[in-house]
């Protein structure tokens, strides 16, 4: 008798641990970078929790320039338009990678960037960063899709040892980001981002899947393991001309190498009279769901927004009906230029005081899942709990 009570009491907690253990791998989402810093694997794993609440509010070169505006201190559009600076804050080491390395592709200049970065996240926002990357085997910029590119940037190629010297000022730079305390501050990477476009020179008409991922691992390899960049959390970020979930993950590097699964979508046609994006965005997102899920990842909308926002309630009508109900950790908007000389035409995504969409956006900020800085510093995102 007693021994059969000893089988059943050990027969419980082998069941119990079992249990337990399961059911942490099935909740807990554990960073790619074993070696990752406290502050990156806790925001990690609040981003988790939060997108359970809500979304994080993002906005390209938010504190550096707005419509009509340059460098002014602590300015920024959304700000001015709600009272609160945005969740996540996005920008783009295009530029770095040149001799100078003085300003980044759209005129920031990386000292101001570095500093822009350091208070936001003193006031508790997230930052993210993209890198549209010059040509390294043709010296063109982004867009130029010259074939063979990839090819000879990886072990062994030609243009190999190049761009190693560009992911050294990337690391250089990435590991000047610093708190108060001297703590490195964590940074959703989004490196090759778009990556199943046409327009990039990484893009599908210039590798195979399997180059890709080759780049895509040794990039990740170069800057953790080499570089000891330990405060990166990484997002595989696609375009938004996806069918499947297969097809969402063809090129994908594996679990190891990825921590957020996103994509980038744009408003084109007019919503008064077509509702194709919405539509579209929830039937991404879904798709997303189900990649994160099976992958046990985190899902963002990397990249979106309307030009000019010229339809008064793009944010409560169109946008925040098509993230609906799903858990994304956040949606960031494309940057506000001003008047663009090339297109001669307005090109910004968040609506600056006075701007038809104003009163829209101010609802939007007011609703309960819209999660902006004040909210995030709230959530003390950099904490383990």
């Amino acid at each position: 008798m007693k021994k059969q009570l000893l089988y059943k009491f050990f027969f419980t907690i082998f069941f119990l641990c079992t249990y337990c253990l399961l059911y942490s791998q099935e909740t807990s989402f554990i960073l790619s970078d074993k070696n990752g810093t406290a502050e990156t694997k806790a925001l990690y794993q609040n981003l988790k929790t939060l997108s359970a609440k809500g979304y994080l509010f993002g906005h390209q070169d938010d504190l550096a320039y707005g419509v009509n505006w340059r460098y002014e201190k602590d300015r920024s559009d959304v700000k001015d338009v709600c009272g609160d600076y945005p969740g996540i804050y996005g920008w783009d080491l295009g530029g770095l990678e040149r001799n100078n390395g003085e300003k980044n592709l759209d005129g920031v200049p990386f000292k101001n960037m570095r500093q822009y970065i350091k208070d936001a996240y003193k006031r508790g926002g997230v930052i993210t960063i993209s890198w549209h990357f010059d040509n390294p085997s043709t010296g063109g910029n982004a867009w130029d899709t010259a074939h063979g590119t990839v090819a000879s940037i990886l072990p062994g190629g030609a243009s190999h040892e190049l761009f190693k010297t560009w992911l050294d000022k990337a690391a250089n730079f990435i590991l000047s980001l610093k708190g108060e305390n001297k703590e490195l501050i964590p940074v959703l990477f989004r490196p090759f981002h778009e990556l199943t476009g046409t327009w990039f020179w990484w893009g599908p008409n210039n590798c195979s899947a399997e180059q890709f991922k080759i780049l895509w691992r040794f990039t990740n390899y170069y800057l953790k393991e080499v570089k000891k960049c330990h405060n990166l959390i990484y997002v595989y970020n696609t375009g938004g001309d996806f069918k499947t979930k297969e097809e969402f993950l063809e090129r994908y590097p594996g679990d190891d190498m990825v921590d957020m699964l996103s994509f980038d979508t744009y408003q084109w046609g007019d919503p008064s009279k077509d509702d194709g994006f919405t539509k579209n965005v929830d039937r991404l997102l879904s798709i997303v769901d189900s990649a994160a899920t099976e992958t046990n990842k985190l899902t963002a909308i990397a990249e979106t927004g309307y030009e000019a926002i010229p339809y008064a309630t793009w944010w409560t009508d169109v946008l925040q009906k098509a993230i609906g109900n799903h858990n994304i950790a956040y949606v960031l908007l494309w940057r506000n230029h001003g008047y663009n000389e090339w297109s001669k035409k307005m090109h910004y995504y968040v609506p600056n005081k006075g701007q038809v969409s104003e009163k829209d956006f101010i609802k939007f900020y007011e609703a309960e899942k819209t999660l902006f800085e004040k909210d995030a510093a709230k959530e003390n995102l950099y904490k383990a709990h």
